[in-house]
This record gives C-alpha cells, structure tokens and sequence, in this order.
C-alpha cells in the first residue's frame, strides 16, 4: 500500500509527499530528517490517501504539486 499525504507546516505552507510507511515518514519529518519540514515543524497531518499501486500513487502527488492540483487540494482536500 502507498500513501499519498499532506501536512500542514507551522508556517501555514502545505508539504505533499508518497511513501510506503507513512508512521516511519511522519517520524522522519518530526526528527527533522525531510529539508522541507525540519524548519517548519511542528506540523499537521490534513490527510492522506491510500493506493495499491505505486505509480498511481505517485502520479497523484505529482498531480497535487502542479498548479490544477493544489487548486483542486484546497478546495477539497484540506
């Protein structure tokens, strides 16, 4: 299973991200181990989203990162 997640950084800026174990990610990002995150913690998990096939997965956060896709993540995912 892949999971597709978004946080909510202390700084009010949204990080969009993929993995396969997303309890190990989310403790990355919390021990400042993602470049991103380390200066912007303490954050939030909004939301994530489960798929059984990687690419999928991936191609859905590619999508969220592109200008349709934070559009569409404002106004119905977060």
């Amino acid at each position: 299973m892949w999971q597709v997640y978004i946080l909510k950084c202390s700084d009010g800026t949204f990080y969009t991200g993929c993995t396969s174990n997303l309890d190990n990610r989310l403790d990355r990002h919390q021990k400042g181990h993602v470049h991103y995150t380390s200066s912007r913690l303490p954050f939030e998990l909004v939301t994530f989203i489960t798929f059984t096939d990687k690419y999928k997965a991936y191609n859905f956060e590619k999508y969220l990162k592109s200008g349709s896709g934070i559009a569409f993540r404002n106004k119905r995912l977060i």
